[in-house]
């Protein structure tokens, strides 16, 4: 019978450590989502609004990191949960370093000169989408179980690095043909550097999605391969 109670606390500590997971990913999805919005438009309301979900997350990852080394340490889980709770360890240091990199998009936007934010929009929003989609399906094939969704995650993290690339060159090209654009232009390359962190941070979700729901641990490089160690 105390077997049976231990093992029934244990599920409902899990069950609230997943929710408590799945929160701070909406969290960091969001926030994300309000930084670019200030790209687009230079709003100092959604900035502040960013900074507070950042804080949030960061809070988040503090009190997630003790339920989890709890559990580690009180139920010395074994196989799956065991699995559970060590890719939650590093999801929420991936989560926690989105939601800044989110943090210093909307910090680079207000500095933004106005004039540039069309540049802005044109240079950046398809590779915004792809990192907002990388982050999306990261998550959802931690939280589903469903490495397929990984899959796409990765490749859409590849698919970002490529668009940053592009984007360097072709503002680089930019600004060595108008000094008026240089302001603007680097502006606009520290936010893409940005959302090609933001993509690493959702491939390394999607890895751990991987090791959590198969027990494989898999590395993703830019060439968009996978191997085991």
């Amino acid at each position: 019978m105390e077997l049976e109670h231990t093992s029934r606390d244990f599920e409902t500590e899990l069950r609230d450590l997943r929710s408590r997971t799945t929160q701070m990913g909406a969290r960091s999805e969001r926030c994300l989502a309000l930084a670019l919005d200030v790209v687009w438009q230079g709003s100092a309301e959604l900035a502040a609004q960013v900074r507070d979900l950042e804080a949030l997350t960061d809070d988040d990852e503090v009190d997630i990191t003790a339920m989890v080394v709890r559990l580690l340490a009180l139920r010395q889980p074994l196989a799956r949960d065991l699995r559970f709770l060590t890719a939650t360890l590093k999801l929420v240091t991936d989560l926690e370093r989105i939601s800044d990199e989110a943090g210093h998009i909307a910090k680079r936007a207000m500095e933004e000169p106005a004039q540039t934010r069309s540049l802005a929009r044109e240079e950046l929003e398809p590779m915004a989408g792809r990192a907002q989609q990388a982050l999306r399906d990261a998550l959802h094939s931690f939280f589903d179980e469903d490495p397929s969704r990984a899959d796409q995650a990765l490749a859409s993290s590849d698919v970002v690095h490529e668009q940053y690339n592009a984007v360097v060159a072709r503002l680089s090209d930019r600004m060595a043909k108008r000094s008026a654009d240089v302001v603007g232009g680097m502006l606009i390359i520290r936010v893409a550097k940005h959302l090609e962190r933001i993509a690493g941070h959702a491939a390394s979700v999607a890895e751990e999605a991987v090791f959590f729901v198969r027990g494989e641990y898999v590395r993703h490089d830019r060439t968009g391969s996978r191997s085991l160690p």
